[in-house]
């Protein structure tokens, strides 16, 4: 039995934040322009001037970060993207890093 008075030490568990994983974009030389402006608006949720300037940040450099979400998130929002671009016969690679 606890002594009458004894204090009790209070332990807080800190929760940790979930690890964030980027979607990443790589350029290629035959995937539309407006194609991928369209993925980025459809399957990333961004707007129309967002999607044109990570589009030409892709098409500009080798590769742009589309996006930064939780594991399953991120795998979900590249796996959706592949199969998109695959449908389409285009060579646009998407992946969660």
């Amino acid at each position: 039995m606890p002594e009458k008075g004894a204090v009790k030490e209070i332990t807080r568990a800190k929760a940790k934040l979930p690890r964030q994983y980027k979607v990443v974009i790589y350029n290629d030389d035959f995937t539309p322009m407006d194609f991928v402006v369209m993925i980025l608006k459809e399957i990333f949720n961004k707007g129309q001037e967002e999607a044109v300037a990570l589009m030409m940040s892709v098409h500009e450099g080798s590769c742009a970060v589309v996006g930064v979400y939780t594991r399953d998130v991120a795998q979900t929002k590249a796996a959706l993207a592949t199969r998109l671009v695959r449908e389409n016969g285009y060579p646009l690679k998407v992946e969660a890093v």
